[in-house]
């Protein structure tokens, strides 16, 4: 018993100690609280990946604030992402708690249970390795972007910072690439193709839609309903308007990539 107690002491000295070494050396938010970073990890890492391959590699983002979005954009991105975003802090642990249980029924992991501030911290800083290490830095700086950061703050990075295709990063360049039109400009219908197509933007062809693309797009439009974000007029609007730009949706099932959220 006295061994087991001191290896769990040992043990958890080591991770305190762990802790303790990553909030030092991790960045601190506040440099991006009131200015907008000139380029994010997730971005620099798109440069090196298409250098290696030989590919022209140019980034398209242009930074606007939330009252230049369209409002049924953010609230769509909100309830597909994030839904308790302001009630909870870096984690929602109601969130962490249904998909341990999902991936315990089926024997494999469904989807990931990450926070908008996570996936801002991954965006930022650490680009989509997938670690165990870096999944520990991730939740170190979601904790600190959530102590330095005000919410409103955090969903404005997190909004011009997104990556919405290849080398379209933000709202603003994803309007205008998918839609010719500027975010403030979209669409109840647009606003949720653009969030549906959040979890694996570089798959998401809009000329030909997946049945992935396709249901996840009308299951936002019907949270926006069921949370009386739109009303009903306006969900049938926007429906009728969604098939329309459904109507060359593919039989195939494609699936979020290696870089969804989680």
């Amino acid at each position: 018993m006295r061994r087991l107690v001191l290896l769990l002491a040992v043990t958890a000295g080591a991770f305190t100690a762990a802790l303790a070494v990553l909030w030092i050396s991790l960045p601190d938010p506040a440099g991006v609280a009131a200015k907008n970073p000139r380029t994010t990890a997730l971005i620099e890492q798109r440069r090196t990946e298409a250098a290696a391959a030989k590919r022209r590699f140019r980034p398209h983002q242009v930074w606007i604030g939330l009252e230049h979005m369209s409002p049924r954009l953010v609230q769509a991105v909100l309830l597909s992402e994030d839904a308790s975003f302001y009630a909870h802090g870096a984690f929602d642990w109601h969130e962490v708690g249904v998909a341990a249980d999902e991936s315990l029924r089926s024997g494999r992991a469904l989807r990931g249970a990450s926070t908008i501030t996570q996936q801002l911290a991954k965006n930022l800083w650490l680009g989509t390795e997938r670690t165990a290490w870096r999944k520990a830095k991730e939740a170190v700086l979601a904790v600190k972007l959530e102590r330095r950061v005000t919410k409103r703050r955090i969903l404005t990075l997190y909004l011009n910072v997104a990556e919405w295709g290849d080398g379209v990063f933000g709202a603003e360049a994803a309007a205008r690439a998918r839609f010719g039109v500027a975010a403030a400009d979209l669409s109840c219908a647009q606003a949720a193709l653009l969030a549906a197509m959040l979890p694996a933007p570089r798959k998401a062809d809009l000329q030909h839609p997946s049945r992935w693309l396709a249901r996840r797009a009308r299951r936002i439009l019907d949270r926006m309903l069921a949370a009386g974000r739109i009303d009903a007029a306006e969900h049938a609007h926007a429906s009728s308007e969604l098939e329309r730009n459904l109507a060359g949706a593919s039989g195939e099932e494609d699936a979020p990539d290696d870089d969804a959220p989680g």
